[in-house]
């Protein structure tokens, strides 16, 4: 990709400057090409849970008494099953010096009992324990707890030992090592344990983690720490937002963890936190003490109509569809076939805000459900989609297609003729029948992969991502994919995916701009939708033009 292009990706991604088009049934996302996750099999969603460091920081009241009273908290308040999972300590845990042996200690005044005791604790109420160091000489605060640089893989084994399930590594006291050399040395570290352990980079965006972390971590911090107050939320969000195209199933983008229940906002403005956070596929971290929280806080953790949206197994980042005096939309296509879609209202004045399924990219049917995932009333519409949203506050609806879905007709079809149900793309919009091109809508060329031309097809940028809805009627898909000639040979390398109902069915391994198209089939056999993704190869952006030249499904 040019320098000229890069700049005006970056002031697009600053803007927060995403746009929706749909054309031919399509819908797409402009935005940032996304990193491949660290496949370790782990974070599949955005992980939930706790973590004490919001509510505590390092007082006195950050002891072995309150995480054994979460744990007990998590089943006796129902957030075990709301798919709350760990339970993690953050910093001021240790001693401030290893022992004789070099090891880490517990502050035997905070964890009589150690640390493993804790680990056995949570383990037994079905629960995850979580741990907390830093990447450096040592951790963030103040009182000098030692950090894991120099110590990686006696720490993590140590970890592993105790039964450890998440790493959260901080970027205090680093001595200048580049982040990229200090926070694989760790990754590598737990991997040598043996032991599942999701590794969370928390160096708050400094580095541009999401450039790169995609081979090292689970999850990276995009932005300084959080606080309890409107103004610092908003302005995370702002930053996170953007960011959409990095996030999926094994690597997310972390805003950091939520403050719902702390007391620094109302109830309102926690249900836009949980709202926004959701959508944007964040972790679901509580960072309150779940002692003190009140029962309408509660309410809005346990909402299990807005956890299943950030959970959604698709794995997309809801992307902002138009924002405009502080009034925002965004939507986020969910694995079954709906969209999500947030009207979050920055101000303190109520205003009505509006789109439509047009804009949010569900199409296909000649009406929609619209449920209130807060009040839970639904509605119907044919198109519009409004409400009058009070200041501070997110109205979050769940859209849904009325009636049977139109299902492709028996024998063989291009796919490009049906049209998608929805279209991520992280460059510019999805082509009909034509390669990525540049920027705007229409400006692609004659599909062409290796020398050879098709007339019919989709052009992408990595990460791409459509989905198209089968009905349990169809048995074969095929089509040639490849990085298009009008990237340089020496340019683009990306892997294309073929997924029926969430289980991978085709791949075909790294292709670059020196590679021939490839020949994908898969069997379709009661499956009852198909996607297909175009991912990056870990390399950022690379001009990765990616084309489904003559995709074909045969149904019966």
């Amino acid at each position: 990709m040019s320098a000229k292009r890069c700049d005006v990706f970056r002031k697009l991604l600053t803007a927060a400057a995403a746009a929706l088009l749909t054309a031919g049934g399509l819908v797409t996302f402009g935005s940032a090409p996304p990193a491949l996750a660290l496949e370790n099999g782990l974070a599949r969603t955005p992980p939930m849970g706790f973590n004490n460091w919001n509510t505590t920081h390092c007082r006195a009241e950050f002891n072995e008494k309150m995480v054994l009273d979460t744990a007990d908290l998590f089943v006796t308040r129902d957030l075990r099953d709301a798919g709350y999972t760990y339970v993690n300590l953050d910093d001021c845990w240790a001693k401030t010096q290893r022992n004789a042996q070099g090891d880490l200690e517990p502050d035997p005044v905070r964890f009589p009992r150690g640390i493993k005791y804790l680990a056995d604790y949570v383990h037994a109420k079905g629960l995850k324990f979580g741990i907390y160091t830093s990447a450096g000489t040592k951790t963030c605060n103040s009182a000098g707890f030692p950090g894991g640089l120099d110590h990686e893989q006696q720490d993590a084994n140590l970890f592993a030992s105790w039964g450890v399930d998440y790493l959260k590594y901080d970027n205090c006291n680093n001595q200048g090592v580049d982040a990229k050399q200090r926070y694989p040395k760790m990754r590598d570290a737990l991997k040598n344990t043996g032991r599942p352990i999701v590794f969370s980079i928390c160096e708050w965006g400094e580095n541009k983690p999401w450039n790169w972390a995609e081979n090292v971590g689970n999850l990276w911090r995009t932005t300084g720490d959080i606080s309890d107050n409107w103004s610092s939320m908003v302005s995370i969000f702002k930053k996170n937002l953007p960011l959409a195209p990095y996030a999926k199933p094994g690597a997310w983008n972390d805003p950091d963890m939520l403050e719902v229940g702390n007391g620094g906002m109302t109830p309102a403005e926690y249900r836009s936190h949980f709202s926004l956070w959701s959508i944007m596929a964040a972790p679901l971290l509580i960072g309150a003490d779940l002692r003190k929280v009140s029962d309408e806080n509660f309410r809005t953790l346990l909402n299990k109509d807005v956890i299943a949206v950030d959970q959604d197994p698709r794995g997309l980042q809801g992307r902002q569809v138009k924002a405009s005096g502080g009034h925002y939309v965004i939507a986020k296509p969910l694995a079954d076939g709906d969209v999500a879609v947030a009207l979050f209202n920055e101000n303190t004045s109520a205003a009505t805000i509006s789109t439509s399924t047009a804009e949010i990219g569900i199409g296909g049917a000649p009406s929609f459900q619209l449920k209130d995932l807060w009040t839970k009333a639904t509605k119907i519409t044919g198109g519009p989609i409004s409400a009058s949203v009070p200041g501070h506050g997110t109205v979050l609806y769940r859209v849904h297609k009325q009636g049977a879905a139109t299902v492709p007709p028996a024998g063989t079809t291009h796919l490009s003729d049906l049209g998608a149900e929805t279209a991520a793309n992280s460059w510019g919009p999805v082509e009909k029948d034509r390669s990525n091109g540049e920027q705007a809508a229409g400006d692609g060329r004659t599909l062409t992969i290796n020398g050879v031309t098709y007339a019919k097809g989709f052009g992408t940028h990595a990460r791409s991502d459509l989905s198209f809805y089968l009905g349990r009627r169809c048995t074969r898909f095929a089509a040639s994919a490849g990085v298009d000639d009008e990237t340089a040979a020496d340019r683009g390398s990306v892997v294309f995916e073929v997924y029926a109902d969430g289980a991978k069915v085709a791949d075909s391994g790294l292709l670059t701009g020196a590679t021939a198209g490839k020949q994908l089939t898969a069997d379709l056999t009661g499956a009852e939708r198909l996607r297909l993704v175009v991912a990056t190869a870990g390399d950022g952006i690379d001009y990765d033009h990616a084309d489904w030249a003559n995709p074909i499904i045969t149904c019966t």
